[in-house]
């Protein structure tokens, strides 16, 4: 049997790409962070989110709207002014990717208010680490869907479809 040029070049390039395909399926070493501060915040334990993060987190929560939370104690009281108003949380990742330092995630923040409004924003974030410690936190979502659903207005069939796709683990 012999090798046409064709199938020579074929064989060679799924030689190449194999790495990059171990390199996919490798444990991810950020993502069990990420995880644990959901698992936290799920539970509002506002002290055990700040474990995972430096002492001079920069948190840039709003999309650019407003400054960002700089500081852990900035952090804790951010996060204390937060979990009363929040009756239950059911915070998804959907997808996230792992390179050097850097976990990107796509995901939702769905909330429901002790006033009774129900929030659910899709958001795409990047977490920075040093170590296994986040050091800078980027969420980029689009403000008016959270703002008029605390407003009261129903969630739009478009968020209905974005935030009902399967989650990680």
């Amino acid at each position: 049997m012999s090798l046409d040029r064709r199938t020579l070049i074929a064989a060679a390039s799924a030689l190449i790409a194999t790495p990059a395909l171990s390199q996919e399926s490798a444990m991810p070493r950020l993502f069990p962070v990420l995880e644990a501060i959901i698992a936290a915040w799920r539970k509002q334990d506002v002290e055990a989110v700040l474990t995972h993060v430096t002492d001079d987190i920069v948190w840039r929560n709003t999309s650019g709207f407003a400054p960002p939370i700089r500081g852990k104690g900035a952090m804790r009281t951010a996060l204390q002014a937060m979990a009363p108003a929040i009756k239950t949380n059911n915070w998804r990742i959907f997808d996230y990717a792992e390179t050097g330092d850097r976990l990107f995630m796509e995901g939702v923040d769905e909330f429901w208010l002790t006033t009774g409004e129900h929030i659910a924003i899709p958001y795409c974030g990047v977490l920075e680490f040093r170590g296994l410690l986040v050091h800078e936190w980027r969420e980029y979502y689009d403000g008016r869907i959270n703002a008029a659903m605390k407003a009261g207005a129903p969630m739009t069939d478009e968020v209905r479809e974005m935030i009902s796709r399967p989650v990680v683990k």
